[in-house]
């Protein structure tokens, strides 16, 4: 099936893309106008795109329905300031209630009930409840189009990292699971990284695998063993000696089904080395 976005109306386009590119972290964003009128709206357009400078990007784009433009966005074209706020389960509903189109000069603080705390180094304020805020200068606002739907990228520089210590580990690091943090999906939907849904997977930073294409074809091609079985063979960093494994007396399979079966039970187990040994007996 092949779409072409100009061919979908907005609303089944936008419902497309909120779906399947998920989860989204929240980006919980609080400014302020010349007048000192706060403004707290969250953003799943958002994420962190720079450590070295610091930068952080959200977007309010223009609505759907009538093309008009958000207050978060017409904040930071007049202060340059802002402070991306960290949303995680204890507060999530009061970042959904803070989502709400109020009229402008009403404050998402006072009516979600969350705790406006000074900033060191803007004006806009940070939400207290949060893990961590990040004070930001507003580098650029970069204006992707005029149209409903159209984003606004607003570059943010952290200027201080506010961090509440509860959610550190014993060693000082941030602590995945005590932060609780919570992500966009689509529709109404939201995921919570709780431990239980959380994988450890050690990237190959340091090593080079073989690749699958270094496995035996008869491995490659098997029923059995999936794409992600086939990747975790092909992360190991040396094909085995064969023969030095025949001069070991290891079996030799003619049975393929049983030794891709034996295959998938060592890597069940944790055991890589041994089940890539055993692909080229």
């Amino acid at each position: 099936m092949k779409i072409n976005p100009e061919n979908l109306p907005l609303g089944e386009l936008h419902a497309m893309l909120l779906t399947s590119i998920a989860p989204r972290p929240i980006g919980f964003v609080s400014t302020t106008d010349l007048a000192g009128n706060i403004n707290l709206s969250p953003f799943s357009f958002y994420n962190v795109f720079s450590s070295n400078p610091p930068i952080l990007i959200f977007s309010p784009a223009r609505r759907g329905r009538d093309s008009t433009t958000k207050h978060s966005y017409e904040n930071v074209k007049e202060v340059p300031e802002a402070v991306v706020n960290v949303v995680n389960y204890p507060i999530v509903q009061q970042m959904s209630l803070a989502s709400t189109e109020y009229d402008k000069g009403v404050n998402e603080f006072v009516k979600s009930g969350l705790t406006e705390a000074p900033s060191d180094t803007v004006r806009p304020p940070r939400v207290a409840e949060s893990p961590l805020s990040f004070e930001c200068r507003v580098e650029q606002v970069m204006e992707l189009g005029q149209s409903g739907g159209a984003g606004n990228l607003v570059i943010c520089n952290i200027q201080i990292i506010h961090l509440n210590e509860k959610y550190l580990d014993e060693n000082g690091k941030l602590d995945t699971g005590k932060l609780d943090l919570v992500a966009r999906m689509g529709g109404d939907l939201y995921c919570r990284a709780i431990p239980e849904a959380m994988f450890e997977l050690h990237k190959p930073l340091k090593s080079k695998g073989i690749g699958v294409d270094a496995l035996p074809m008869h491995v490659r091609q098997s029923k059995i063993l999936t794409g992600n079985d086939l990747a975790r063979l092909g992360n190991m960093e040396k094909v085995p000696n064969v023969q030095e494994l025949s001069k070991s007396g290891t079996v030799n399979y003619t049975d393929r089904q049983e030794q891709h079966l034996m295959v998938l039970r060592l890597l069940e187990k944790g055991k890589a080395q041994e089940a890539l040994q055993l692909c080229f007996m």
